[in-house]
């Protein structure tokens, strides 16, 4: 069932990376099970250790060179486990495959990586007379190798934000005299001085082979999916099991990073699309595509109606219905939409046809409270095809729609919505 581990000795180190692993049984249930699912490689070829891509074997591994390793373990044993918990957590947080900035792998993407993850490996308590604000009172990784945020060239950046946070933090300056901005060619995580994430050996982790597919793009793909599926794995298992150090805000991340992500704006184009049920009649004044001159052509009498209830009430932000009219100007290159206003009814004197191509300023009319009643009875009397309901969700559950209904809502509210429903709830980011 589970991976079996390729560990070559070697006469230069008596080192034992199992010893290690068994101790994060303990300690770390959740790492401990997405170690079982990874293969573990001693070998010389890398510097440090990094997680890399077996293209024989279509497969993410971790190598780690034991010298360096044995180097770690009489220094202290607690940096083996920091250099085992940085390496998945690159795994976990999806660095090394679907949230690499652009086409390819850069300098500064490995060193903000890096001080997200050693934020998260490391203890800081507040300091003002510092420069980002934080000290460091203890770690999982040496302060000499690895790059932590208000440690030395990272002085002035603020442990436990983002990669991407990170990333627009730190200067698109080259120069490797530049001590402040990180990025020196001497420093951390080995990182060359040409920007192209690949490694000197003379810092704390391997990155060379991030994002360098060569040609081998299908094969990436289906290690990145045995990856995610051995996250979602540990995952699951360690709901029972329980997550070590991982934090309540990394579990959340780590959730996000395995749950599927749904597109609400193909949805919401197909949804579109599927209500438009012409009807459709036969004609010889049209020429049929498939059997030309031998069946008549197909005449569309009408188009569908498509009505879009937008929740007025108090709860609901400016932002959201920004970011859904903003939507809108999208969909109306598709279909004519019917814009329903309403809070506990309909603002029928406000009720207008968006028609194709046009824009449309966002609108707000009312402030009160919510009833989905309303717009549900209002668009069944009036003999609508599809029903788009743009809302917070606080609100009894309505009566039945006659035609298809989806819900629109930001990912909070759908994660805690005031009824239950069979119908589709998109989440959209407000």
């Amino acid at each position: 069932m589970y991976n079996v581990y390729v560990i070559r000795s070697y006469s230069m180190t008596d080192f034992n990376l199992d010893e290690h692993i068994v101790n994060l049984l303990r300690d770390e249930p959740f790492f401990a099970a997405l170690s079982r699912r990874m293969e573990k490689v001693a070998t010389k070829a890398v510097p440090t250790a990094g997680v890399k891509f077996n293209e024989d074997r279509c497969r993410f591994e971790m190598y780690y060179n034991p010298e360096f390793m044995n180097e770690l373990h009489e220094a202290n044993p607690t940096f083996v486990k920091g250099v085992l918990l940085h390496e998945f957590y690159h795994i976990v947080l999806l660095h090394v495959t679907s949230r690499i900035p652009g086409e390819r792998m850069t300098k500064k993407w490995n060193v903000a990586t890096d001080l997200a993850i050693n934020s998260e490996l490391s203890n800081f308590e507040k300091d003002y007379e510092s420069p980002s604000g934080y000290v460091v009172v203890s770690s999982m990784l040496p302060l000499d190798k690895a790059l932590i945020p208000s440690v030395e060239m990272f002085a002035k950046y603020p442990p436990h934000l983002s990669a991407e946070e990170y990333m627009e933090m730190l200067p698109d300056n080259k120069d490797k005299n530049d001590s402040e901005n990180g990025e020196s060619g001497e420093s951390g995580d080995g990182e060359s001085d040409d920007g192209d994430g690949s490694s000197n050996g003379n810092g704390f982790d391997d990155h060379s082979d991030w994002g360098d597919s060569d040609g081998t793009d299908e094969k990436r793909k289906i290690a990145e999916e045995r990856l995610k599926e051995a996250v979602k794995e540990a995952y699951i298992e360690a709901q029972s099991k329980g997550f070590g150090s991982v934090s309540q805000s990394m579990r959340k991340n780590i959730k996000e990073a395995i749950t599927p992500r749904v597109n609400w704006r193909s949805v919401l184009r197909s949804f579109v699309k599927a209500s438009q049920r012409a009807n459709k009649t036969s004609t010889i004044k049209r020429l049929n595509r498939r059997y030309a001159y031998i069946h008549p052509g197909r005449k569309a009498q009408r188009q569908a109606k498509i009505a879009v209830s937008i929740d007025q009430s108090g709860s609901v932000s400016d932002s959201m219905l920004a970011a859904f009219y903003s939507e809108l100007e999208k969909l109306a290159q598709l279909a004519e939409f019917t814009i329903v206003p309403f809070d506990t009814e309909v603002s029928t004197e406000h009720v207008h046809v968006w028609k194709k191509g046009e824009r449309h300023e966002k609108e707000r009319y009312m402030y009160g409270g919510t009833c989905f009643n309303a717009p549900t009875r209002w668009v069944n009397a009036n003999s609508f095809d599809g029903h788009i309901v743009l809302t917070d969700m606080e609100a009894p559950k309505p009566v039945p729609s006659k035609c298809q209904r989806m819900w629109m809502t930001t990912k909070q509210c759908a994660e805690r919505p005031y009824f239950q429903t069979n119908e589709r709830v998109i989440a959209i980011d407000d």
